[in-house]
């Protein structure tokens, strides 16, 4: 699995490939690219999909900007 998260912290771009290296609070949010298994989906593949819109809303909140 490969996500693709990129933020902007203290005026630089910083890229991430994991959820919990993103740090707590940074200027603002450039890109958010969780990686999403192709079909067919299990239900464990249903479960990671409908995680990742609380997480952009958690990550949006902690943009500073």
């Amino acid at each position: 699995m490969k996500h693709e998260f990129i933020i902007l912290l203290n005026g630089e771009l910083k890229t991430y490939e994991r959820w919990e290296d993103i740090p707590k609070k940074f200027d603002a949010v450039i890109k958010f690219n969780p990686y999403m298994p192709p079909p067919p989906h299990t239900k464990e593949d249903h479960e990671e999909i409908e995680s990742w819109m609380p997480r952009f809303q958690e990550l949006m909140k902690r943009g500073t900007l």
